[in-house]
Order: C-alpha cells, then structure tokens, then sequence
C-alpha cells in the first residue's frame, strides 16, 4: 500500500527548474517505460528491500521497482509529475512513494538504499553522495545520454549533462562494476543501446 501523505506539494519559492518540468509532464497521460538498464537486468534486483529512484519523471522506473516488490521512494522536482505517479501508485496499490524533492537542496540519507536508479539525468556533483546512499551490498542502476552521437543528435546537448565515453566507471569508481553498456558506433546502428551508457555496481560491505 502507499503511503497517503501528501508527497506533491510544490517547492517553495519561484523555481524555474520547476517551472520547466512541469511545463514538460502537464499533458502526459501515461508514466514513460522504465530505463533498458533496468528492463535488461530485473535477475539482478535484490529479493526485497528500500529502492530510490532519483530524477524520476513520471515514474517508469519506480513502477518496475515496486512492482519487483521492493519498497520504492520517488523523487523529482516537479509537482506535476510527482501528482500523477501518486494516482498511479494509489490505483495499484503499490509499496511507493513519491516525493517532490529538488535534489540541489535535499540531502541525500547515507546507507539507506538497497538499490538506487537514475536514468535521463546527470549531475556529476551528486555521484560520491548516491555511492554514500547505499547500504552495503546496495546495487546502483545507473542509464544516461552520451555526448558521442552513433545516429542522431537525440538527448541533451550541453557536455553539462553527457557523459564522455567510460565516464559512468569513472564516477562511480567506488562501487564494483556487474555490467557495463556502451556501444557507441559500432556494427549495425539500427540496433542495440546507442547514444547512451548504463552501468549496474554494486557497493562492496
């Protein structure tokens, strides 16, 4: 069951970072599909435990998580999203909860996570901070653009929030890589993870 305390509010204060976002998921009818590197690795889930999913969007990712039965947090900046993951959550009835949450400003807990995601979304400033919120043995599943384009120009286009090739090993050098994807340019372009990189690592007890 979720939990029934609001968890939408808006942020306080003019927030333009908001403001976009929300702008962005006010006509979506439906949470996204959860990151392939998530889909591609459901074997490597903990049994059971505490998941975040950071940066959520409108929650494809959260939905997969509490679906595989772990009791799942979702945050994101925007209100709008958070609101309709809520309904979701509510109607079926899942062990989730979204929280409004700008992540510039709120803490992360230590070791308080069996297993983190993020997809879509890169702030390397928050990298040693999501290690740190791992419990010991905790698995990061982590998917994002890339600034080497192998098909088209798709994803963020600031260097700011694309990874240069090997970075997600680099970042979270601290945990023990389990699978590391990125294909870049070669072979057939029209299939396989192109434009982007995913690392599943686990953090050692």
């Amino acid at each position: 069951m979720t939990n029934s305390t609001k968890t939408h509010a808006p942020l306080a204060g003019d927030n333009p970072k908001q403001h976009k976002w929300n702008q962005r998921y006010q006509q979506a009818t439906s949470a996204n599909a959860p990151a392939q590197v998530l889909s591609d690795n459901t074997h490597l889930f903990p049994r059971h435990g505490e998941a975040l999913d950071l940066a959520c969007g409108l929650g494809g990712n959260a939905l997969l998580l509490a679906h595989s039965g772990l009791t799942t947090q979702a945050w994101d900046i925007s209100d709008v999203a958070i609101a309709k993951l809520q309904l979701l959550a509510d109607q079926q009835q899942l062990p989730l909860q979204p929280r409004c949450i700008d992540l510039q400003q709120q803490p992360l807990p230590a070791s308080a996570f069996d297993l983190i995601s993020v997809s879509g979304f890169l702030d390397r400033a928050l990298c040693a901070s999501i290690c740190a919120a791992l419990k010991p043995n905790g698995m990061l599943f982590y998917q994002t653009h890339t600034l080497a384009k192998a098909i088209d120009a798709r994803g963020p286009s600031s260097p700011e929030f694309l990874l240069q090739s090997g970075e997600l090993l680099s970042l979270f050098a601290e945990l023990t890589p389990v699978v590391y994807r990125e294909e870049r340019d070669c072979g057939d372009l029209q299939n396989g993870l192109r434009n982007q990189a995913y690392l599943v690592a686990r953090k050692t007890a």
